[in-house]
């Protein structure tokens, strides 16, 4: 009975799409948690731990709050790669930095920390929206991994720089190497033509809304944050009053939508 209701629950599920966000998720957070791991090692005990743990956050906040109404435009394949280069980059910045714990070897250090946070924070909204292509088991499996993160990285730190015996040094050049993982997952693991499909599918292009409504939406629609519902455009207006659609320009969408989620967090 339990093996047939456990085969009923994943049935339809693609094991390489599976295998694929598991690993999208594991190494995408797996960073995040070995750089706080090593919290101690990397600032010393005379600087506060809460250092390492602010340039590990503020920065994938700020990119989390950002990049949602722009990062669209970046090709996922491109993103997969970046995200690749700037943790291993921050990575070896952080591992390569001189071992003592002066301001400028601690400001180098936390250079490198603000660059691995810059691309989980990136790589979770690129991996959440990815799965939307994929279907809920590629949700599950994205979960399944981020939580896996926490789990092996700080377990192989601690195995690493104790059973083991590594240094600091090279504990974290060694982790500098785990975005490899995601390269080879999104490029040889993960069955890309649901993306291909999509992408193929014509976008509707934006159009700008008339003067009511940008003066609406910039007073009264900005204390209502982002969960103000979208106000069309009136019937009442005479022809002649109408004026012709242009498209809307990425820079002041932008500008737009940042207002608006600036309710959510300044009272």
């Amino acid at each position: 009975m339990f093996k047939a209701r456990l085969r009923a629950t994943f049935a339809g599920a693609d094991v390489r799409v599976c295998t694929a966000f598991w690993l999208f998720g594991l190494i995408n957070n797996v960073l995040y948690v070995i750089i706080l791991s090593a919290a101690l090692d990397l600032v010393g005990p005379d600087v506060p731990k809460a250092l390492v743990l602010l340039a590990d956050i503020i920065p994938s906040f700020v990119i989390k709050l950002c990049a949602p109404y722009f990062i669209h435009l970046v090709p996922y394949s491109l993103r997969i790669i970046l995200f690749a280069v700037i943790s291993s980059w921050g990575m070896l910045l952080t591992a390569l930095a001189p071992a003592y714990t002066d301001s400028g070897s601690i400001t180098t250090k936390m250079a490198g920390v603000v660059l691995a946070s810059l691309s989980s924070g990136a790589g979770e909204l690129s991996f959440l929206g990815l799965t939307h292509y994929y279907g809920t088991f590629s949700q599950a499996a994205w979960g399944s991994g981020t939580g896996a993160a926490g789990l092996i990285g700080a377990g192989a730190y601690a195995i690493a720089t104790t059973s083991i015996g590594l240094s600091v040094k090279a504990t974290l050049l060694a982790s500098s190497f785990l975005p490899l993982i995601m390269l080879l997952s999104f490029f040889f693991v993960l069955p890309r033509d649901p993306l291909r499909q999509q992408q193929r599918l014509p976008q509707p292009e934006a159009v700008a809304e008339d003067s009511e409504e940008r003066d609406y939406s910039t007073s009264d629609r900005e204390d209502q944050g982002l969960l103000a519902e979208p106000v069309h455009a009136s019937t009442t207006h005479s022809a002649s009053s109408q004026k012709p659609t242009t498209p809307i320009s990425e820079r002041s969408t932008f500008a737009h939508n940042l207002r608006r989620a600036r309710a959510l967090i300044v009272p």
